[in-house]
């Protein structure tokens, strides 16, 4: 467990967070010795401060809040709950690769006060601002803050902050001269900051090298309009369009991207094999094969194809043959091995005489599922009836065949059987009358044979004479 961090969380909440955390976590073992006894003084929560009417407003989401967190103690402050990989100090706003989108108070009526209150909250020594020269004195130039570079993005505009930055703090632009006359009125600045939290006071610097190491190539002095950061842009959009946060998300290009979850994954140390999650489903560490995406995808595109295969059959009992087809194909382009989908297109083509396309609709519908009995039936009276059609083309023994067949998946099917006796009848008669027929030929060339012989001697008696 993270000490420090429920030890924060026990100042920030009060008595209240501990209460909870003590009802649903008293079976866990790391939480025993760390939760405080009872009597324990805390201290007071920071909400305390709110008038008693916003409070009461508040009231009932910070109840759910801490009870969340009570309920999730175990995952919130396990040491597990970090990044899995490296994680990218910062982001590079590219709308090719991910929705890059206006500050979340453009969107919200959050007070300039509240809004202030954040920025030096949340401003840290190194992060990057851009703002406009408003003075230039002897000892450095005044400019007041427009939007920030790097860091948690807030929406400043119009807030008035000013920034100092000293004279100390500009570097020369060649080796005489006065480093400020460079610099005029209403330049646009893009600058490094320190920052007195307690005196809201800020001071900026043109040096790269006041720059952490993950921003050393941003280019620090003079900018244009053109170098304003993507969020700030969008900002400005949606300050005269006044879209909501789900249209400019959408017509974000990055938003589309196929590879929008994997690369925000990687920016932020998140692996896809094993995402962080306060969903206790998501922590067990071996799932069964039917929860995971391909059967379950399965189990959904069969669902869809039942559904289409139900109209199909409604389709096919008012004899609208077309259409109960286009059903049937739409549901194996669905689902392609769908048993359902299979038997009934089968059905369909043994109707229409299309006998050897319904034998392989029911061939494969058996090999997916060997017990399904209307399968089974069908193929053998398929078989059967191709046979029979064989069988008027003479073409006995594939007939025979095709009743074997059928009997092999059904050895008490009586029409096979009768069907194979009678071929079976047919092909000794043929071959009787063949071998009949065979040696009648022979007989009859015998016979030439002789004649032919008697030729010959009458000829060569007449020879001699």
């Amino acid at each position: 467990m993270d000490r420090e961090l429920l030890r924060q969380a026990l100042s920030y909440h009060g008595p209240a967070l501990l209460s909870l955390l003590r009802a649903e976590q008293h079976d866990n073992p790391d939480f025993r010795g760390l939760l405080p006894p009872p009597g324990t003084p805390l201290e007071p929560p920071r909400g305390a401060a709110h008038p008693p009417a916003a409070w009461k407003e508040r009231a009932s989401i910070d109840t759910e809040i801490k009870r969340f967190i009570a309920k999730k103690a175990d995952l919130l402050f396990a040491h597990s709950w970090k990044p899995n990989g490296p994680f990218a100090e910062t982001i590079e706003e590219n709308d090719e690769y991910y929705a890059v989108m206006p500050p979340l108070e453009r969107f919200m009526e959050v007070p300039r006060e509240e809004r202030r209150e954040l920025f030096f909250r949340d401003i840290e020594r190194g992060d990057i601002v851009i703002g406009k020269i408003t003075s230039i004195r002897e000892f450095g130039f005044f400019m007041v803050l427009i939007c920030l570079g790097s860091g948690i993005i807030r929406e400043i505009s119009d807030l008035e902050i000013t920034a100092l930055c000293p004279l100390r703090d500009v570097p020369p632009q060649s080796n005489h001269g006065d480093p400020l006359s460079y610099y005029q009125t209403g330049d646009l600045i893009r600058a490094v900051k320190d920052v007195d939290r307690y005196h809201e006071k800020l001071t900026v610097s043109l040096y790269s090298s006041a720059l952490p190491p993950s921003l050393s190539s941003t280019k620090l002095g003079v900018i244009t309009s053109d170098d304003f950061p993507l969020h700030y842009k969008r900002s400005l959009e949606v300050a005269n369009t006044g879209e909501t946060f789900e249209e400019v998300l959408h017509r974000s290009p990055g938003f589309a991207n196929p590879s929008l979850v994997e690369y925000l994954a990687e920016k932020l140390g998140l692996s896809e094999s094993n995402p962080p999650s306060l969903m206790r489903s998501l922590q067990i560490k071996n799932f069964n094969e039917e929860d995971f995406a391909p059967a379950l995808r399965k189990k959904q595109s069969a669902s869809w194809a039942l559904k289409c295969v139900k109209a199909g059959v409604d389709y096919f009992k008012d004899g609208r043959h077309v259409e109960a087809m286009n059903e049937y194909n739409k549901a194996l382009e669905i689902d392609p091995q769908n048993v359902e989908a299979l038997v009934a297109r089968g059905a369909l083509y043994a109707t229409k005489g299309s006998l050897n396309k319904a034998i392989g609709d029911f061939e494969i519908a058996l090999e997916n599922c060997p017990t399904h009995r209307n399968a089974r039936k069908y193929l053998c009276q398929t078989l059967v009836e191709r046979g029979g059609q064989l069988e008027e083309e003479d073409k006995l023994l594939n007939a025979e065949s095709y009743y074997k067949k059928a009997l092999s998946l059904d050895d008490t099917f009586q029409e096979a059987q009768e069907a194979l006796a009678k071929v079976r009848k047919l092909m000794q008669k043929s071959l009787e009358m063949r071998e009949k027929q065979a040696a009648k030929e022979e007989k009859q060339k015998e016979k030439k044979v002789e004649t032919s012989a008697e030729k010959l001697r009458k000829l060569l008696k007449e020879e001699k004479r």
